[in-house]
């Protein structure tokens, strides 16, 4: 038998899920200088971002680190581009994240769906990717 607990805990998992699919989509995207990697530095997602993310150890977290850089940024760029976080979506689709070669979509992100984003960002547990 669920407890009262349980189900709660799920449906705000699923809320996530939901959440995180919806604001996705709604993220304009651009095609990325190639080789660049300017905006991959450390950054926090969400433990629902995380589990779509390949297991790193933490010797490849810290090196990354010490580099100020993404544990998951490879020789020839993102290596988790299809599944990367929210935030990493954001650079270059709004004024406040630009991107540094001046790179952006035709139209940037709607400010009320960057402003849920950022909620979602607040209001979620973050762990450092």
């Amino acid at each position: 038998m669920v407890s009262e607990y349980e189900k709660i805990k799920l449906l705000l998992q699923n809320n996530n899920k939901e959440d995180l699919a919806r604001l996705r989509k709604q993220i304009p995207t651009f095609e990325c200088t190639p080789g660049c990697h300017d905006c991959c530095g450390p950054v926090t997602t969400s433990a629902e971002e995380m589990s779509r993310l390949p297991y790193k150890t933490d010797a490849e977290h810290e090196a990354a680190l010490n580099e100020y850089n993404c544990v998951h940024l490879g020789p020839k760029g993102c290596t988790v581009y299809e599944e990367r976080p929210l935030i990493c979506r954001l650079f270059g689709t709004t004024p406040k994240m630009p991107c540094p070669n001046d790179r952006r979509p035709d139209e940037m992100i709607d400010v009320k769906v960057e402003g849920q984003i950022h909620h979602y960002i607040k209001n979620t547990r973050q762990v450092l990717v």
